[in-house]
């Protein structure tokens, strides 16, 4: 069962940067929680791959729910890219959506609303660069385990 974040309204805003092949890295803000590191091993799908996106959730709430929910979520995220794109499926409308494993083999994902992501144009992505590579850097040593999926799967 994956947890979905309250059909997305406890995710806030972030970053996901794709430009080094094999590995997504960012930043989430979540409800109650606040900023969480991603590490992933994996890529973006191909409408999005090699890029920086952003997102800012237009259906974001901040409620004590959230707390009981993802209050124990790990930070930082450490895991796999299941499915990370802007058109995931081709008979919906295209949206955000995001899903991973974590080493634990947890599963999260959450979808926004079409037009709450966008990619980042070339002066755009100097504005996360520290940010991605202070993230790569600190824990690139901390994802030599590859996790796998299973049943269990948490909805944020």
């Amino acid at each position: 069962m994956a947890q979905k974040f309250g059909n997305g309204r406890w995710v806030q805003e972030g970053f996901l940067d794709n430009r080094v092949d094999g590995t997504v890295v960012g930043q989430v803000v979540f409800a109650v929680i606040g900023p969480v590191d991603f590490y992933l091993h994996g890529n973006f799908k191909p409408d999005i791959a090699g890029e920086v996106i952003r997102f800012r959730n237009s259906r974001f709430e901040d409620d004590d729910m959230a707390g009981q929910v993802i209050g124990d979520m790990a930070n930082p995220q450490l895991g796999t890219v299941n499915l990370i794109s802007l058109d995931p499926h081709p008979n919906l409308e295209p949206h955000p959506y995001v899903e991973w494993f974590t080493l634990k083999k947890d599963h999260y994902r959450f979808q926004l609303n079409a037009g709450d992501a966008w990619v980042l144009s070339e002066e755009e992505r100097t504005g996360v660069d520290a940010e991605s590579r202070r993230i790569r850097e600190t824990l690139v040593d901390r994802t030599a385990d590859r996790p796998g999926s299973d049943d269990h799967s948490d909805w944020i």
